[in-house]
């Protein structure tokens, strides 16, 4: 295990933020929402994100932070050169209030806007999903490998519905699972966190993930890792991943996600950096 990944095991902004989650899971939730009826937050989301914060700062004072919670209380989310830790305190926000364990912490890492490692944290399996560019990604200790599959038809796909849930949207989300299972893929999946079906298309488990509606806390660090396994990680339109565009396809082998940027219509979300 490289000496980043034992220092993540170790350092409160990994192990100490999901011992507040796992506890906080089965407790009453102080709940309000964001940008939809769907769009939740509780104050553990709150606690958490100022809690890795303060640790990083206390180590990296000249840092920059992109959090989902400060964002959302009106801080810039803007990635400049500078090194810039990028925070989703508890991805699967609307699992956690309802106490279904899919729950993770995920903080990645980026300098000259160019993603250089990624830890994710499942809360409740505690299992240690980390990348660093050029030095591989691994669970725990295992090192992680993509599907090589190229086959929709031999393919099972994970995606997320997002916010908005008005009619014109929704049927844009149904009409792209259509779409998929038209052309015989085994299968779509919505497990209600982001990071961690990323996390698994990257140990194998699933071939291919797309998503409108997700952001750049969401995406970070699981870049890293999917890249590391052997994935590809780009923009709906197939062409290069833009982080802050609200939107992404990765998969095992390129030849998939293209498949997939050719079936998919597009679903309209504001840019992070447009906050």
């Amino acid at each position: 295990m490289g000496w980043w990944r034992r220092r993540w095991v170790r350092k409160p902004s990994a192990t100490t933020s999901y011992q507040i989650i796992r506890k906080a899971l089965t407790e009453e939730k102080q709940v309000s929402t964001k940008t939809s009826a769907a769009d939740l937050v509780t104050e553990t989301d709150h606690f958490v994100e100022n809690l890795i914060i303060s640790v990083l700062k206390e180590k990296f004072p000249s840092h920059r932070f992109i959090g989902e919670e400060s964002t959302a209380a009106g801080s810039k989310c803007v990635l400049t050169d500078s090194p810039t830790w990028i925070i989703d305190p508890v991805d699967g926000t609307c699992n956690f209030v309802h106490r279904f364990p899919t729950v993770a912490v995920s903080i990645g890492f980026a300098v000259n806007k160019e993603l250089e490692f990624g830890v994710i944290y499942h809360c409740t399996e505690e299992r240690l999903y980390t990348g660093r560019r050029g030095q591989g990604a691994f669970c725990n200790d295992k090192r992680l490998q993509v599907s090589k599959e190229t086959d929709i038809s031999k393919a099972l796909i994970l995606t997320e519905i997002g916010p908005k849930r008005d009619p014109a949207t929704l049927k844009l989300f149904l009409g792209n699972i259509e779409r998929l299972l038209k052309a015989q893929a085994h299968g779509v999946r919505v497990i209600g966190s982001s990071t961690l079906a990323l996390c698994h298309l990257a140990s194998g488990a699933a071939d291919a993930y797309y998503q409108f509606g997700l952001h750049c806390w969401d995406l970070a660090a699981a870049t890293v890792i999917i890249r590391e396994a052997g994935g590809t990680v780009i923009d709906t339109s197939g062409g290069p991943l833009d982080l802050m565009s609200c939107r992404v396809i990765a998969a095992g082998t390129r030849e998939m996600a293209m498949f997939i940027a050719q079936e998919i219509q597009t679903i309209h979300y504001r840019r992070d950096d447009e906050n």
